[in-house]
């Protein structure tokens, strides 16, 4: 049965890729192949980093062999919205992932992020990717401390100049000269510390939105002026992947692009990725059926909340929020928040606490929403609904395939 299910994703593969491929011209294609041919090539020469686990060993340990490894391949490439020609080459630059230094700091947030990051339920490579990544400091995550873990980051940063991915967690508070938050035994401000380590970092990637838009601790009335890491550090690439928490998925994808070519991937106005966040969840949600007919759920409880009913008269977000979680979902690609029944807040849009979270619809809020409205289609946004649906078709085959197997094989 998931041998079938996978074929028929694959057919959606190919359809996306031919349509990608039109849209970007072949010789696009063949410039950013080589490019990747090339940068991984330099990287199989490098040692791999603090980690030296096996990726292929690893793997194999946790009962996912070759095929199954191919098809999360295969899915992660259309994620990534590359033709499925790249197969092949998004496998390597997994098997690569710890040739790429990350150091993780947290500003003012929950750590809700890391969370989510060290429980991922996600296709089960994704989950030990995380296990194999040179993760070369973590706050949250590292044995050490005090001064000790602030000679454990200054090395790290003095070693990977220049090369290193910048992870950073949480909002950037300005106030009193940023003195609402400090780091370490010496005490220096988030916002010394993001600027410090930022200088010397190839990009900034900003995780959750917290990081990406100031989040919760910007809602008013704001005390201590937190902001996100953007309005902080200039003259360098910053990809931001807003959520709360952010998809593992879409951190796995962010160093996996990294890793490939070099470069920070597609990005938006708001410098989010545009291969997680081109979706409108309304465009992709399994209740859409149910907004066109005109049926909602009225209040918590009546039929229309025991029929699945559209959520947008209780307050769902949904059309005005851009984010790929109604097709990636969580827990391995389980559930997502509208399909148990809770509306979207639009946590991966810029001031959503203030905007956003609360139980009414956009037309009684008299807010703008960002997308004009929720008569707008998915394709006045660049992306057609049959890319929305191999991708998430794709990712979900995977994640059955490769748990299901891991779980047949613990209950023999």
């Amino acid at each position: 049965m998931a041998d079938k299910r996978y074929e028929s994703v694959k057919k959606l593969f190919d359809a996306k890729s031919a349509k990608v491929e039109t849209n970007r011209g072949e010789a696009y294609y063949e410039k950013l192949f080589k490019q990747c041919e090339d940068r991984l090539s330099e990287l199989r020469e490098l040692t791999p980093l603090k980690n030296r686990l096996d990726f292929k060993e690893t793997i194999f340990d946790e009962g996912v062999n070759r095929r199954d490894f191919m098809k999360w391949a295969s899915a992660t490439t259309a994620m990534l919205m590359l033709p499925s020609v790249f197969t092949p080459l998004v496998a390597e630059a997994a098997e690569l992932m710890n040739r790429v230094p990350v150091i993780w700091i947290e500003l003012s947030d929950c750590a809700g992020n890391t969370e989510a990051l060290i429980r991922s339920d996600g296709p089960k490579v994704d989950e030990i990717i995380l296990d194999i990544i040179s993760l070369e400091f973590h706050d949250t995550l590292q044995a050490a401390s005090g001064h000790q873990a602030e000679k454990q980051l200054e090395e790290a940063v003095e070693h990977f100049k220049g090369k290193y991915l910048l992870f950073v967690e949480g909002a950037v508070p300005m106030a009193m000269d940023g003195l609402y938050g400090t780091n370490g035994a010496k005490g220096e401000t988030f916002k010394d510390q993001l600027i410090r380590l930022s200088s010397d970092a190839a990009a900034i990637v900003a995780v959750g939105s917290c990081a990406t838009f100031g989040g919760v601790p910007a809602a008013a009335p704001n005390p201590t002026d937190a902001v996100g890491v953007m309005d902080v550090v200039k003259g360098k690439p910053i990809i931001n992947i807003p959520a709360c928490p952010a998809n593992p998925s879409n951190m796995v994808g962010v160093i996996l692009h990294y890793v490939l070519t070099g470069q920070v991937p597609e990005l938006d106005s708001l410098l989010r990725p545009k291969f997680a966040f081109g979706y409108r969840i309304h465009d992709n949600c399994e209740r859409r059926a149910h907004f066109d007919a005109g049926e909602y759920v009225e209040e918590w409880g009546d039929e229309g909340a025991k029929n699945n009913f559209c959520l947008y008269k209780v307050g769902c977000k949904g059309p005005m929020t851009f984010n790929n979680c109604s097709i990636i979902r969580y827990n391995e690609g389980v559930n997502w928040p509208v399909g148990v029944g809770r509306g979207c807040i639009g946590c991966s849009e810029p001031d959503f606490w203030d905007k956003y979270a609360y139980e009414r619809p956009m037309s009684n809020a008299h807010i703008k929403a960002p997308t004009g409205g929720v008569e707008k289609t998915v394709d006045e946004f660049g992306l057609g609904l049959l890319t929305a649906a191999g991708i998430g078709i794709g990712i979900h085959a995977a994640a059955s395939i490769v748990g299901g197997k891991k779980s047949n094989e613990e209950n023999q």
